[in-house]
Order: structure tokens, then sequence, then C-alpha cells
């Protein structure tokens, strides 16, 4: 019984975000706790919310001062010559854009972090898409897989759970997968081709030159849901022209306009809101101290010379004291990125509800197993190929840690029972990253549609059946080599 109910409520759950019947907060809330009184538990209802809430805590703490960080850093001009490089190989063509998307965000997902890769690249892209009108979700999409693929890096995440769930090196794990991830990241470039092409037929192209002309500022009040190409609802009637909630005005009384939120910076005359050269906001001269923070702060991330939360608080802070020593610039700039604060720690709390009772009832543990023992007894000699089939619903319909440290040892059980090491086991298991970076589950794909003005559901409709042919090549290609 319970693991039809946990299906069953995970089906409603992407059912009513993907039909727009309910926010993804509501839905994120309001499902597990009737389902929790479903199962006859609701009376623990509390307790399972506030073990998932302290569960996340720690995640939403980082994304709230990662996405205030990296803001700041937008603000001050960090990123600006990589927008300006971005932007010289995309030459305005929809299929220089897309393919240049994925490029940017398989480059900035080195740093291992899903959060800091979004905020990076929708900053980059989301003034450019918007000025060519090309569909948002492929912006979306096209990122979170490239992500995904990189997300397998030793210090990204899974790898480092699978090692430490089945007591193996990764090194051992990752090394041996480099030439099917490879692939993997091919084949997602190969698809922002495909998918640039089609942006291109659709939109048509334009120079450069032709993108930067002046268009006239629309009406402020006039707002709808752009659908059909994927851009995000609430965007500003006009389409390219549209400003984003950070767009707003001076806060704190500093006299310094609250421009450059988290992904869009100054209303510029160009239209591009990530590229003005002349916000108040640069800092020029602060360039190379930023840059060296920045790179000190990924490095300590990577090298764990403290709890990521921490390495984050601390950036921020000394990121507003240095770049901006007046309060009330500190406030203005701390007011700018307010929203996408919010918004992210918000989603992130109501998903502790969803995987807090998902886990507390016992449903999460009741659907691995039924999914494990419905594999047949002829397939033991194939457990690495049937472990990564698996991957894919599981890492998208479960947290990481609950599919690597619950459900992957008994996979490789069941692999070592018919002569499958525990190493092929292993690497089968992280094919999915691709899929799971979509999952409703992880925190950071809300920083990715929050910031990118994107419907979660519309991002789920057009991400799910790309992430998965992606998977599954990469899955082809660890078989092909014999690495799985």
């Amino acid at each position: 019984m319970l693991t039809i109910l946990g299906f069953a409520m995970i089906a409603t759950f992407l059912v009513l975000i993907m039909m727009k019947k309910m926010s993804p907060i509501a839905a994120l809330v309001l499902i597990p706790a009737l389902f929790c009184v479903f199962v006859g538990k609701g009376a623990h209802l509390g307790d399972y919310v506030i073990d998932g809430v302290s569960s996340l805590a720690p995640t939403a703490a980082m994304l709230m001062f990662a996405i205030v960080y990296f803001g700041v850093m937008i603000d001050v001009g960090l990123f600006d010559p990589i927008v300006r490089a971005i932007l010289k190989f995309c030459k305005a063509d929809p299929m220089r854009v897309v393919v240049g998307t994925a490029l940017l965000a398989a480059i900035v997902s080195l740093d291992g972090d899903g959060s800091t890769t979004f905020m990076i690249t929708v900053s980059a892209m989301y003034p450019l898409y918007k000025r060519l009108k090309m569909s948002l979700v492929v912006m979306t999409g096209v990122a979170a897989m490239a992500n995904g693929v990189m997300n397998t890096l030793p210090w990204g995440g899974p790898t480092a759970r699978a090692a430490t769930a089945l007591k193996v090196d990764a090194t051992d794990i990752f090394v041996p997968m480099i030439p099917a991830l490879a692939v993997g990241l091919v084949a997602v470039v190969v698809l922002a081709y495909v998918l640039g092409l089609r942006e291109r037929r659709r939109v048509g192209t334009l120079t450069l030159d032709e993108a930067l002309v002046r268009e006239p500022e629309p009406e402020p009040e006039t707002e709808t849901v752009l659908v059909g190409a994927g851009a995000g609802a609430g965007a500003v009637s006009g389409g390219s022209g549209a400003r984003t909630g950070a767009d707003r005005g001076a806060a704190g009384g500093s006299g310094e306009a609250a421009d450059g939120g988290a992904g869009s910076g100054g209303t510029s005359g160009d239209g591009f809101q990530g590229l003005d050269p002349n916000r108040p906001t640069l800092r020029p001269k602060l360039y190379w101290f930023n840059a060296l923070l920045t790179v000190a702060l990924l490095t300590a991330m990577i090298m764990e010379l403290l709890p990521i939360p921490v390495l984050f608080l601390l950036g921020a802070a000394l990121a507003l004291t240095v770049n901006f020593p007046h309060i009330p610039d500190q406030k203005a700039r701390i007011a700018a990125h307010a929203d996408n604060v919010l918004n992210v720690s918000g989603m992130v709390f109501a998903a502790a509800v969803f995987t807090g009772v998902l886990t507390g009832t016992g449903m999460v543990d009741h659907m691995a197993n039924w999914l494990v023992d419905t594999i047949p007894d002829g397939m033991g000699p194939q457990m690495g190929l049937v472990t990564g089939l698996l991957s894919l619903p599981l890492t998208y319909f479960m947290s990481n840690d609950g599919f690597y440290f619950g459900v992957l040892p008994v996979l490789a059980e069941a692999g070592q029972a018919h002569g499958v090491s525990t190493l092929e086991i292993a690497r089968a298991s992280i094919v999915g990253q691709p899929l799971h970076m979509s999952s409703p589950l992880v925190p950071a794909v809300y920083v990715l549609v929050g910031m990118a003005k994107v419907e979660f559901g519309d991002h789920t409709r057009f991400v799910v059946k790309w992430a998965v042919l992606t998977s599954l090549v990469i899955l082809a290609a660890g078989i092909l080599f014999g690495i799985i």
C-alpha cells in the first residue's frame, strides 16, 4: 500500500504542477500533507516536516547566501567578460546562443555546485534570450542537462556519495567513466545545436548590431503570460524588452539604483540588462579582488575546508563589505536580490515537507524495495544495465542521499551475487544525473527556473524527454566502451 501511495503522491504532484493547477510551493506542501493523512500517520506530520526542514536547512542557507554572493559579483561586473565573450561567439544567432548556453553551463559546472552554475548561466544568457525572443525553457533545459553531466565530478556530490556508500574510491568510479560522460556532454551540445536550429527557424537570425538596436520600453503595468515557445510566466509584455523584478528603484536611500538583481543587472539603453557598462554598481578597481575572492571561495568549497553554507555566508559578508562599504548601499544590494532569495528558500523549505513525508512514512523505502524486487532473476548478470536504467527514475523521484545510501547498496549486493563488480554498479549509478538535475527535489532547479522566469511545469514538460535521452546515451556509451 505504501508503494502505491508513494507513486500516487509523486504522480499527483507532477500532474498538478505540469497542468498548472497548483503552484510548486503549494503542491510541495499540501499534497504530501494529504497523503500523510491517507497513510494514517497524520499525527506524525509535524515530526516529518521538522525532520525534513532540519535536513534541508543547510541547503537553504547555502542557496540564500550563494544568491547574495553571486548576485553581488554580477552587480560589480565580475562576469561581464564572460558575458561579452559569449555574446561575441553567439553573434545574435539563436543556434549559437543555445550552444553557447550549453558550453557556458558545462564550464561553470566545474565548481561542482548547481546553484552557482545556474546563477551565472542565466545571468549571462537571459538578456540575450529575451532580446531575440527565444524560448526560455530551451535555456533552462540545456543548462540543466549540461550541469547534470558535469555533476558527476568527484566533488559534485553523486560520485562521492556512491563511493561512500559502496566503500570504494571516487577516482575509480569517475576516471573510467570519463569517455562515456564526454559522449554525454557531446550529446548535450548536439542537442543544443538541434534546438538552436529550431529556434533559428522560429525567430530568424539577426546581426549583433540589429539585436542591440534600442526598443521602446514596454508599458510597465501590462503583464502577460507568454506561452507556446516557453517564455516564462509573468514576463512583461513586449518580449525582449521585458524587465525583471530586480529593476526596482533605489533602496535604503543610498542614491544608488537597485539595478543588477540576480540574473539581470541594470536596465541599459541597449536593453541587455546584464551588460550595462555604466551601471553604478560596477567596481572595476576591485575586479581582481573579487576574482581572487571567488576563486578562493570555490577552492575552499572543493577542498571542503568549511561547510559550504559557512563559506558562502562569509563570502557574502566580505563581498558586501569590501564592494559596498556604506550601509545604505549594502541594504540596496540585499534588497535587489531579496526576491530570488525568498523564492528559492521558500521552495526549498516547501520541498522539505515533500521529502520529510516521503521518507518519514516509509514510502520511499517501499518504492525502492519494490523496484529492486521486480528485477527478474535472469537480469542478474546485467545488473550494471539495470542499475543505470533504475538510476533515471529513482534519482528523479528521490534525493541523491536516498538513492545512493538506501538503494545503491542493495543493487550492488545483488550485482555481486551474479559476478558484477561493485565499481561497475557504482559507475552505472551516476548516469541518471542529467535527469536528476531537473527533479522537483533538487533545490538548485528552483534557482534556475526562478531566475529565468520560467514555470517549473513548463521546464519539466520540456526537459524530461531530452534529459532521459542524454542519460541513455551515457549508459549506452558506458556499455559500448566496456565501462559498465
